[in-house]
C-alpha cells in the first residue's frame, strides 16, 4: 500500500485552552511566511499559541501544523464563554464519561 506522506498533517502545537475558553464558530486555514530559523523552531515544537488572539469577535490560533512541507495555522472565529458555560461543558463531559463507563461494564 502506498501512503502519501505529503497529504498528512503533522500537528506541531495545539491550543486546547481555546476550546475551553471560547465557542469556536468557524475554522479557517492560513499559510505562514517563515524564515529558515523560524521553520527550524516550529519543527522542533517551540511554538506558543496561548497568547495569540485578536480582540472583537475573537480570532484565535487553534493549531500549527505542516502540510506538504508548508507551515500552516488553523484559526478559529470564536466567542468568549462565560463561567457558567464552562461549568456546563464540564458537566456534560463528565456525564458522557459516566455513561461510557456504565456501557463498558455491561
Amino acid at each position: 500500500m502506498s501512503e502519501k506522506k505529503d497529504e498528512r498533517h503533522r500537528d506541531v502545537a495545539v491550543n486546547r485552552r481555546a476550546y475551553h475558553d471560547y465557542f469556536i464558530d468557524e475554522k479557517m486555514e492560513a499559510g505562514i511566511m517563515l524564515t529558515g530559523t523560524e521553520v527550524k523552531s516550529v519543527r522542533n515544537g517551540r511554538t506558543n499559541l496561548r497568547d495569540g488572539f485578536v480582540k472583537g469577535y475573537t480570532l484565535i490560533p487553534l493549531r500549527v501544523y505542516f502540510s506538504r512541507n508548508h507551515a500552516k495555522v488553523e484559526l478559529g472565529l470564536a466567542r468568549g464563554k462565560r463561567q457558567y458555560d464552562k461549568r456546563e461543558a464540564i458537566a456534560e463531559r463528565d456525564a458522557k464519561r459516566e455513561i461510557d463507563r456504565a456501557m463498558r461494564r455491561r
